[in-house]
């Protein structure tokens, strides 16, 4: 059992709560495929994809991802693109990369081995403390901690604790409870079900309490705040943006033989190495046809003629939302420069598998078949 002090009086020991925890554990874990693994480099790749994303629609992925690349040695060896393409619709596509670069950090720095150590797995690009603890604990037994949403919920109402959950302060102390109540037993399989009770009994709302294996410990449920746990400050109003793209065709004729452009973002960003239709955010006094013109010019020194509107799509990212609006477009003049883009192709509506698009320009490529004569239905 860990020897870290609690930041604050909580009367049950580390080994009650445990042995209450793993005991439902062991009677109601659900069955999931990266469950039925001790390998590190499987586990890290769920833990990944399991980040703001929910577990039915990591699973399908999942298995195609291992049945692609089984090992570190195969993700490292393949081009990013490829990687991207098979994360493509999984969102926050900066998981994928980070996965890619820190495998090969792995074959040329571990020698192909992943780090045993949280510690050590937390030098990888995109690894956590989080992502490091639930792969040490889990393949190797080490007794680190985790604090994942789930798991911070149960802490806090565990221990009815009142301090906001968004301040560094109020975060490291539920690190150092979450380290203190770890056990040098099974400690995965501690962590893995202080995660699943969060996901599954003490919910953000109407958290099944008399289910709970904890009910006879946890402090809010004692004094009736669950509800009010965690604490949070309320977040900022999410901005929103009116963003263009254009699908620019080569020579104007709007067919299925036709080319017509795509653009690849920066490699680093957001969305980076994806390809897109290209364009960007209208600025305060443009019209939308404005805007993607002087988008297209900064970002590929083309001109063009703007036609008609396409589609309109509402999306939400972390952080802000926007509003994407696309539009036909025709090349004029100018050979396409990489002034805000990583790269550029001139392709057909049947090439467009080859490339990874993210969610919004999908919808884009859908509506396109539908409306392009002799269009690629799919």
């Amino acid at each position: 059992m860990s020897t870290h002090t609690l930041p604050f009086p909580f009367p049950p020991s580390p080994f009650t709560i445990s042995h209450s925890l793993l005991a439902w554990w062991d009677a109601h874990r659900a069955d999931l495929p990266w469950r039925q693994t001790r390998d590190p480099y499987a586990i890290w790749v769920a833990e990944t994809m399991l980040q703001q994303t929910q577990i039915a629609t990591v699973i399908p992925y999942y298995e195609r991802w291992m049945a692609r690349f089984p090992t570190v040695a195969d993700l490292a060896a393949v081009p990013l693109e490829e990687v991207l393409k098979l994360w493509q619709g999984l969102g926050y596509y900066s998981r994928a990369r980070n996965l890619h670069a820190a495998a090969q950090t792995v074959m040329q720095r571990w020698g192909g081995q992943m780090p045993r150590r949280a510690a050590d797995l937390q030098t990888l690009k995109g690894i956590g403390r989080y992502t490091a603890g639930a792969i040490a604990s889990i393949a190797f037994g080490e007794a680190t901690p985790v604090l994942d949403g789930n798991a911070m919920r149960v802490l806090t109402r565990l221990t009815d604790y009142a301090g906001d959950v968004t301040r560094s302060a109020s975060k490291n102390e539920l690190w150092q409870l979450a380290a203190t109540l770890v056990p040098d037993s099974r400690p995965g399989d501690y962590n893995q079900a202080l995660m699943e009770l969060g996901q599954q009994i003490c919910t953000p709302a109407k958290p099944a309490c008399l289910l709970c294996p904890l009910a006879a410990h946890c402090l809010a449920w004692q004094r009736g705040t669950q509800p009010e746990r965690p604490v949070q400050s309320p977040r900022p109003r999410t901005p929103h943006y009116d963003v263009v793209a254009g699908v620019i065709w080569q020579n104007g004729q709007i067919e299925a033989n036709e080319r017509f452009l795509i653009a690849q973002r920066p490699l680093h960003g957001l969305l980076g190495g994806l390809w897109e239709f290209p364009g960007g955010k209208q600025e305060p006094g443009e019209t939308l046809p404005e805007a993607l013109r002087r988008e297209i010019q900064e970002e590929l020194a083309i001109e063009i003629a703007v036609g008609e509107h396409l589609t309109s799509i509402k999306h939400a990212y972390t952080h802000f939302r926007i509003t994407l609006h696309a539009f036909q477009a025709t090349h004029l003049s100018g050979v396409p420069q990489h002034l805000g883009v990583a790269n550029h192709a001139w392709v057909t509506l049947a090439e467009l598998d080859d490339y990874a698009f993210a969610v919004t320009n999908q919808k884009i490529i859908a509506t396109l078949r539908q409306v392009v004569p002799d269009g690629v239905n799919r």
